[in-house]
Formats: structure tokens, C-alpha cells, sequence
């Protein structure tokens, strides 16, 4: 009977995560003549890196939901976005974590 049994926490959404996820499927398609390794551990290590770089728009209910769509909208937000999955990118396929 822990903290985590006394809330469904499972609730809780980051935006970010679908954004970063939109945008990595978007570049990765888009440089497909690159030979980019698109293996299960190198494309979960360049979200890894997307989503630590930019700011998390987590929510739980509704109006969550409408703020974090409003925050999303900004188009700094948006580059931050792409260029942080960019450089994901660009760093993973430099230096893969397997042979």
C-alpha cells in the first residue's frame, strides 16, 4: 500500500512524447537514402535523447489537454521539437550503442 497504489498515475500524458515520436517517424522517413540504422535500440535511443532535450507538456485531464495543445501550437516549441530530434538523429547515427 504505497504511494503509487493510491493514485492511478497511468494517467498522466506527455505531449511531448507524441510530438517528438511524429517528428523522429517524419525525419527518419525523409532521410531513408541516408542508411541511418532504424534498429529497435537506435531508434528508441534517438527519442531518448529528443525527449531529453526538450521541456515535458504533461497532463491528466481535459483541460490539461487544451492547455498543453495551446503550448504545443507555439512554433518555437515546434523547432525546439525538430531540432532536437535532429540532433538525436545525427548523434545516434554517429555513435550507434551496438556494433
Amino acid at each position: 500500500m504505497g504511494f503509487a497504489n493510491d493514485y492511478d498515475f497511468d494517467l498522466l500524458v506527455n505531449e511531448a512524447e507524441r510530438l517528438v515520436l511524429t517528428e523522429l517517424e517524419l525525419q527518419l522517413d525523409a532521410r531513408k537514402d541516408q542508411n541511418l540504422c532504424v534498429c529497435a535500440d537506435c531508434v528508441l535511443d534517438m527519442a531518448t535523447f529528443a525527449l531529453n532535450s526538450v521541456k515535458p507538456l504533461y497532463r491528466v485531464s481535459l483541460l490539461g489537454s487544451l492547455y498543453a495543445a495551446h503550448a504545443m501550437d507555439e512554433e518555437s516549441y515546434a523547432h525546439t521539437v525538430r531540432e532536437a530530434v535532429t540532433k538525436a538523429i545525427d548523434r545516434v547515427s554517429a555513435n550507434p550503442s551496438h556494433d
